[in-house]
């Protein structure tokens, strides 16, 4: 039986998880996501980074081992989800705050606190000028952002993004990974990256996934990135 970790000190809490579907993909996954946590999951593709965020949000079941979720992410009012793309049609009229508006959808929130969410939600994410542009007309990067504020306005706890920063150049990648820190920082939340971007994870991440070969190496950024075979797990080549 799954019991509920105190939410003041875990959010997430695993042990011995294996993940897959059918088939374990990963083994012995141990780990704890706190609020004011930046985690990145790192692997090269097919690694199992979507199942294992996948199984950690309930949305597929764990193989063996167990999961141990606050109630407000156990019923996902408190996640927000952040995907590495999503289709912006240009020929359905719905403008960028009406978009930001769908993240509330299935929310007991009342009209005026549903304004001032996704107001706030684009201002963080400096989008506020783009409210009533028609969100099919967007560049790459306003899309980025646009989708980050949809899952801001929820008021996360947990904060989970699928490859934030790819497609964006160095600069823009940059940019966007700066005012992500600076909410984590502002707000206490906890952050789960996806991300293949090893620069803006020695920069940023508090806390490792390393993923490879079936297994799940986590711990502080410092001690995983010293570990000599962080660069050969993540095909970088030798060395430290």
């Amino acid at each position: 039986m799954n019991t509920a970790p105190d939410p003041a000190v875990e959010l997430i809490a695993t042990q011995h998880l294996a993940v897959g579907r059918g088939t374990p993909l990963l083994r012995e996954v141990t780990l704890q996501l706190r609020p004011g946590e930046c985690w990145f999951l790192l692997g090269r593709n097919g690694s199992g980074k979507s199942t294992l965020i996948h199984t950690l949000l309930g949305l597929l079941p764990p193989l063996a081992g167990t999961i141990r979720q606050a109630p407000a992410i156990a019923d996902r009012s408190a996640v927000g989800y952040v995907p590495q793309e999503q289709r912006f049609p240009a020929s359905l009229p719905l403008t960028v705050l009406e978009f930001v508006d769908l993240g509330l959808a299935g929310r007991a929130v009342r009209r005026d606190e549903r304004r001032a969410r996704t107001a706030a939600a684009l201002g963080a994410m400096h989008v506020g000028d783009l409210a009533e542009h028609n969100s099919g007309q967007l560049s790459f990067g306003q899309r980025r952002r646009v989708l980050t504020a949809r899952a801001l306005a929820r008021q996360p706890s947990l904060l989970v993004l699928d490859e934030p920063t790819a497609g964006l150049d160095a600069f823009s990648a940059g940019q966007l990974a700066h005012d992500l820190e600076q909410l984590r920082d502002g707000r206490r939340l906890c952050m789960l990256h996806a991300s293949h971007d090893l620069e803006l994870a020695r920069r940023y991440a508090t806390h490792i996934a390393l993923l490879a070969d079936g297994e799940v190496r986590t711990g502080p950024a410092a001690l995983v990135f010293a570990d000599p075979t962080t660069r050969q797990v993540l095909g970088l080549g030798g060395g430290a």
